[in-house]
């Protein structure tokens, strides 16, 4: 098949959607189809790739951005077309923030509650938002094209926000590369991470990988930290990922924690941090499904986070780790953390972590995908025959037909 990528950022580093579509062209490539990407900026990672990569540039805004992916997708002649979240014009869309409509609520459980009434009023009125709306407007439109749902939370937050129909949406949640994310790393990587880290031996080492602080409840784990701290429980956190972190450098001073808490920015490789870890909190407010949630249980490691992700709809609560109703209960995330420095409980719940991840493979991901590709396929062709000339005197190619449908429905 010839199949169009499209994303702002073609760039594993970027973040959990760009990595896992960067692990989808691989594989992709791997299985014999042509595969051509359309983004904004594409990754040093991604340039020995033998994709077709468009690259577009100079916009201003996500709708500018959106149009013009239109442009070139069309000109390409594609089988099939799969948008990332970033613009309108596909076949196949697979928003991996989930609904926006949705994060945008949970947004606001990050801030006081008498300040959220003022950052909803005022959030409408900035541009972005405004952008949001205008891009959400034509996403969502009923026009044939299938949405995949990261997840049950997702795939109801579909229906309610932005009015789809079940029909229309497809549930596949992430997977993960089980090869490269696996617990016999751990030798190799677990005394030298750690000794970096400045981590006690006997310390719980407990890890966290996100750029969005703040949505995936880093604020939260800090002060969780500092209740261990004050209690002598051997601890330290090491937070990977993020931007311009000399201001969570100082919370983290005032809190006393300095010492216990590792800021260690954006990585080429997380797989390290993975296997020196001991156990992976997550306790976000959004997620559609969380792959650090799901490497880090590939790399057998127990897992605390909130059902406000989508990757904790796989879990069993006490069987690979816990899911807390409430990301914002301090309590509840410190009780599940407690339960955790036994580590015989954490072998167990290492364990049944690895044999869930291997239900979720990449390849089983990717198979799903390509079933979502076919049935596109299939339906735009038999859309494209009966919008040229009846079904029973038409023979022949149709991508023409196909290109002329997406066309007249995204003018």
């Amino acid at each position: 098949m010839r199949i169009g990528l499209a994303l702002r950022q073609f760039d594993p580093r970027r973040g959990g959607a760009e990595q896992w579509t960067t692990q989808l062209a691989t594989q992709l490539l791997a299985r014999g189809h042509e595969v051509h990407v359309v983004a904004e900026r594409f990754g040093e990672q991604t340039r020995e790739m033998s994709i077709a990569a468009h690259r577009l540039h100079g916009f201003r805004s996500r709708t500018d951005f959106a149009a013009a992916a239109q442009a070139r997708l069309l000109s390409l002649s594609l089988d099939v077309i799969h948008d990332m979240g970033s613009g309108w014009c596909c076949d196949v869309f697979q928003p991996h923030a989930g609904s926006l409509a949705a994060l945008q609520r949970r947004k606001l459980k990050t801030v006081a509650p008498w300040l959220r009434p003022l950052k909803s009023r005022f959030d409408r009125l900035l541009l972005r938002h405004r952008e949001f709306r205008a891009l959400l407007e034509r996403q969502y439109l009923d026009d044939g094209r299938f949405l995949v749902a990261l997840s049950q939370k997702v795939a109801v937050d579909f229906q309610r926000f932005h009015g789809v129909h079940p029909r229309r949406i497809r549930l596949i949640y992430n997977g993960v590369d089980t090869e490269r994310f696996c617990p016999r790393l751990r030798n190799s990587y677990r005394r030298r991470i750690r000794r970096r880290l400045g981590v006690a031996d006997d310390a719980l080492l407990i890890l966290i990988v996100t750029h969005n602080f703040r949505l995936k409840g880093v604020p939260m784990l800090l002060r969780a930290v500092k209740s261990l701290k004050k209690r002598k429980m051997p601890v330290h956190l090491a937070v990977v990922g993020g931007k311009r972190l000399g201001g969570w450098i100082g919370s983290a001073r005032r809190l006393g924690i300095e010492r216990v808490v590792s800021f260690v920015g954006s990585v080429d490789d997380t797989v390290p941090y993975y296997a020196a870890a001991d156990l992976y909190v997550h306790p976000t407010f959004y997620d559609a499904c969380s792959l650090v949630v799901l490497e880090a249980l590939s790399s057998g490691l127990p897992v605390v986070t909130s059902a406000q992700n989508g990757a904790g709809e796989l879990m069993t609560e006490g069987i690979e780790g816990y899911v807390i109703p409430d990301p914002a209960d301090l309590g509840e995330l410190l009780g599940r953390i407690e339960l955790l420095f036994d580590a015989d409980l954490r072998r167990r719940m290492g364990e049944a972590a690895r044999r869930l991840a291997l239900k979720h493979t990449l390849s089983r991901n990717v198979d799903q995908v390509l079933e979502v590709y076919e049935e596109a396929f299939q339906d735009q062709a038999s859309r494209a025959v009966g919008s040229i000339r009846p079904a029973s005197a038409y023979s022949g190619d149709s991508t023409g037909g196909r290109r002329n449908l997406r066309l007249a429905r995204s003018a």
